[in-house]
């Protein structure tokens, strides 16, 4: 006579373990809360059930379900429960205790009720009045509180009208369906914890990610940007990637942790700049350090106007003390010269200290020849109109960094694999150091910092570098330069390609999936946003 029973529980127990695992594994918190409830009902066949969060001295109504009524709301089904949450004390400050989901909460306590309309001290009418507009009969209740590992009740389960599982006839809730709801609801309030100490763990994380890029930002108002845009692009590329149904990155895919683990590595590619001092990251003109300098050759180009004005004088009052009648018109015009000659090697100095794409060698030439005009300096002495490094950096070919900028720039790169190695990653995010500090490799070995060769990149730091590269070239926030429009980026880009610098496939993806397109409506001005032929762009064949 007991074998049919015990058979039944040993499957329930079998499926309360399964349950345990299917929860243990659901990453999204909706999903997890709906399985909950629907595991809840299937375990002790209830008809109904609703699950509630403590929120706030509240609980908060989440999902609902009636099977009979085809009653489906909250969770993923995008029906809004319309129903206010149950206050666990009062208007008048005391508990309410008149509600048995509050009544549990406050007690602690499984409420195991056969007939809803037979039972004392609890207030049923909101219950009553359902079933009156819906003909529905609510019969039995189970009622239990859910708590984590720290003994603390964050939620309520809420099972109605247990079912006999042949006839379907309404019966109590047993012992055994109240136990297996009480394991169930432990089981559940530890997934639910777990998945929301994960969660903001990784909020966290993000945050902090987002606060280096924030003093990355404050530290220079001229990149602040690109930690925000490469990220986005990055992903941009990415998903375009994995959509592609023919070429060489046609079996291409990133699992959930693995995108994930891109998204991070594009955050986190310049974290290494908080190293970087701000004069270098932000060096608008050659001349400049924590202040242009071109401001110091302005004062010495006046005062050597001075000087040429005070020697014209001399020279005429010299002219006129042995001949008051003597001619010195021909001195006065030689300082006009003079002045305009001063004044144009100023603006040739002031233009070339912008930089720029390239700076030709007669105009560096040019450089040398004014810094061997001499000035009175400070001190009295006769000095060079131009020092030494001041000439090293007016005769920067392309931009505003020398050698060594440079290189104190690239160490960004080192600084951020460095600091990113020394972060112990889990083993599903163990390549974002790798990815985020390959985005400035290129195929043919010739970038930096390691001098990474394709085959020695991953698909993901190559996905980095080219989104890297593509908003450096159309960034508008740059102080050397306006940024570019669509169509001189891509054939930059196309260039790059050719030059074994890109990997080819991904920039096949990049056009032809139109990223840069997407991209450029999100966060270029209209202005740069100009039609491409897309048959023109090296590197592409359509």
């Amino acid at each position: 006579m007991l074998q049919p029973e015990s058979d039944d529980l040993f499957r329930r127990l079998e499926e309360l373990n399964s349950i345990g695992v299917s929860l243990s594994k659901e990453k999204d918190t909706i999903r997890l809360l709906e399985k909950i409830l629907i595991a809840a009902k299937s375990i002790t066949n209830a008809d109904g059930g609703t699950l509630y969060r403590i929120n706030e001295g509240t609980c908060q109504f989440e999902i609902m379900r009636t099977d009979s009524l085809n009653i489906a709301m909250g969770g993923t089904t995008g029906v809004a429960i319309p129903f206010y949450p149950i206050h666990l004390i009062g208007r008048d400050g005391l508990p309410n205790n008149s509600m048995v989901v509050a009544y549990s909460v406050l007690h602690d306590t499984t409420v195991n009720i056969p007939d809803a309309y037979a039972a004392a001290g609890f207030d049923f009418s909101g219950t009553k009045s359902f079933d009156k507009r819906t003909g529905y009969r609510s019969k039995s209740f189970l009622t239990v509180p859910m708590k984590n590992h720290e003994n603390e009740i964050i939620g309520v389960l809420q099972l109605i009208n247990a079912q006999e599982r042949k006839t379907g006839e309404i019966i109590s809730f047993s012992p055994a369906d109240q136990s297996l709801a009480e394991s169930l609801a432990s089981q559940a309030a530890i997934a639910l914890t777990n998945r929301q100490l994960i969660n903001q763990l990784e909020a966290l994380f993000e945050a902090f990610i987002t606060l280096i890029n924030t003093a990355i930002d404050d530290k220079s108002a001229y990149t602040g940007g690109h930690c925000q845009r490469v990220p986005v692009l990055t992903m941009m590329l990415a998903e375009a990637a994995i959509r592609a149904r023919s070429g060489p990155l046609k079996d291409f895919s990133l699992g959930e942790h693995e995108l994930y683990e891109l998204k991070l590595a594009g955050l986190l590619h310049d974290c290494g700049k908080v190293t970087t001092p701000v004069h270098i990251v932000d060096k608008a003109t050659k001349l400049q350090t924590i202040f242009d300098r071109i401001e110091l050759v302005d004062v010495r180009f006046e005062v050597a106007k001075r000087e040429a004005e005070i020697e014209t004088l001399k020279e005429k009052q010299k002219l006129l003390a042995n001949d008051p009648k003597a001619e010195v018109s021909d001195l006065d015009a030689k300082l006009v010269q003079r002045i305009a000659a001063l004044d144009d090697d100023r603006n040739f100095l002031r233009r070339g200290n912008i930089g720029g794409e390239f700076m030709r060698l007669e105009d560096v030439e040019r450089i040398k020849r004014i810094a061997r005009n001499v000035w009175t300096n400070e001190v009295g002495e006769r000095a060079p109109l131009l020092t030494e490094d001041e000439v090293y950096n007016l005769s920067i070919a392309r931009g505003t960094l020398t050698r060594e900028d440079r290189a104190i720039i690239n160490n960004h790169v080192a600084m951020t694999y460095k600091m990113l190695s020394a972060l112990p990653w889990p083993k599903q995010l163990r390549g974002v150091p790798e990815i985020a500090a390959s985005h400035h490799e290129r195929l043919d070995g010739k970038g930096y910092h390691r001098g990474l060769t394709g085959e020695r990149m991953s698909l993901q730091a190559r996905v980095v570098a080219i989104a890297d590269i593509f908003e450096a070239l159309t960034a508008k926030d740059r102080p050397y330069k306006p940024g570019k429009t669509l169509s001189e980026s891509l054939e930059i880009l196309g260039r790059m390609t050719l030059e074994n610098h890109v990997d080819p496939h991904l920039f096949d993806v990049f056009i032809r999936e139109k990223v840069y397109l997407k991209y450029a409506e999100q966060f270029l001005d209209p202005v740069q946003i100009d039609w491409v032929d897309e048959t023109r762009i090296p590197g592409f064949v359509v």
